[in-house]
């Protein structure tokens, strides 16, 4: 059993028990959310559902964490110029256990 789900303008392949990293929501950890932008379902891989754009299907997920991502640095120089910039970027994300489909 599988479902795409949207959230953060992104799409996510979720089964039940999987950890996934999606954009920030606001959620204490511990709190249970429920998607129901559901694009596509399917309880077994031959029987699949595709909404126009979404089904009535919900996914049901608990916050583990609120966290921050590896930081990355951005570097930018202009040869023979004596330019250099350096800038540190950390994305935010919520990390979620999917606990139901359907």
């Amino acid at each position: 059993m599988f479902a795409v789900i949207l959230t953060g303008a992104k799409q996510y392949l979720v089964k039940e028990g999987d950890k996934i990293k999606v954009e920030k929501l606001d959620a204490e950890p511990g709190k249970k959310l429920v998607f129901d932008k559901v694009l596509l379902f399917s309880k077994d891989d031959k029987d699949v559902e595709v909404g126009t754009p979404f089904l009535s299907t919900k996914v049901e997920a608990n916050v583990l964490a609120q966290d921050k991502h590896k930081k990355i640095r951005v570097f930018k120089i202009k040869a023979k110029k004596g330019y250099r910039r350096t800038q540190g970027h950390r994305q935010a994300y919520t990390e979620l256990e999917i606990t139901k489909i359907g």
